[in-house]
């Protein structure tokens, strides 16, 4: 009887560890997405050298020390509980001050607050000093919606909005509140500085596999930048609460190989001459 409900244990708890390992692996198919899905545990797949930093120090470095501070806090409460009950220790100590113990508790949290700081500030110089970049991308959050201009002096001349695509315009494999209509798209493997500001309220420019956040302000032009190692859409959303829509203003970068994307730039930059030729044509009929 004993055995058989030993086997039935390891059973139930072979099965639940068998799920875990499962919705993780799951979790991380998701990750690999590029977006975030329903149940998914930890961080988005990073793909630039920022977020794989990012990850680390969360994955590696905070988490350790959260939970190794919690364990401890608990097995403290667990030991004065049973220790000092009124059962145990009928007369209680009159002890007020402990002078080893208050500079411990003084001591250990400062410590254990340099570690975090150390890389912390390390990973934050990393985010804000640019490299030398190999192209720019200009973007501007308007209500509710995203701008990309690409420079001229890079081979582009041209900017597009980028908008959310409504549930009738969605097609299969699109996402619903994440799809838009133009996506932004840059080549793998290529240093891309962000140059990013706002045409009415402040955003913020939020992409989690970039490890990218920052916000887009009225007349300031921030900076980020990235370096995408995989190909593949990534999307972010507006990190800021910038009004009624602000919900539904959602970022996707395709990330193509360099020989896609000089395609993708020369039709951009061929239509929006045409674009320009037809407007100039039709101000010179409108002036005659």
């Amino acid at each position: 009887m004993r055995h058989a409900a030993y086997h039935s244990c390891g059973a139930r708890l072979g099965a639940w560890v068998a799920g875990a390992m499962g919705l993780l692996s799951s979790a991380s198919a998701f990750a690999a997405a590029g977006y975030a899905e329903p149940g998914q545990m930890s961080l988005q797949e990073p793909v630039t050298p920022i977020a794989h930093e990012l990850n680390f120090f969360h994955n590696g470095i905070l988490l350790p020390i959260i939970t190794i501070i919690t364990l401890f806090v608990l097995a403290l409460l667990i030991y004065v509980v049973v220790k000092f009950n009124d059962k145990a220790n009928p007369t209680p100590s009159k002890t007020t001050h402990h002078t080893g113990l208050e500079v411990a508790w003084t001591v250990i949290p400062v410590m254990i607050l340099v570690v975090i700081a150390i890389p912390s500030f390390r990973l934050l110089t990393h985010q804000i000093a640019t490299p030398a970049s190999d192209l720019t991308v200009k973007v501007t959050g308007r209500q509710w919606y995203w701008s990309y201009d690409y420079p001229k002096d890079q081979g582009g001349g041209f900017g597009f909005d980028s908008l959310m695509k409504a549930e009738n315009e969605l097609k299969p494999g699109d996402i619903r509140l994440l799809s838009v209509d133009n996506e932004a798209v840059v080549p793998v493997g290529k240093i891309v500085r962000l140059q990013i500001t706002s045409s009415d309220v402040i955003h913020s420019f939020t992409i989690p596999s970039f490890g990218v956040r920052i916000d887009a302000v009225p007349g300031r032009l921030n900076e980020s930048w990235f370096k995408a190692e995989k190909e593949g859409i990534y999307y972010g959303q507006c990190s800021k609460i910038c009004g009624k829509d602000h919900a539904f203003m959602p970022i996707a970068f395709r990330v193509v190989s360099e020989q896609k994307y000089a395609e993708w730039l020369a039709s951009n930059k061929k239509k929006a001459d045409a674009a320009r030729s037809m407007q100039a044509a039709a101000t010179a009929a409108a002036r005659q």
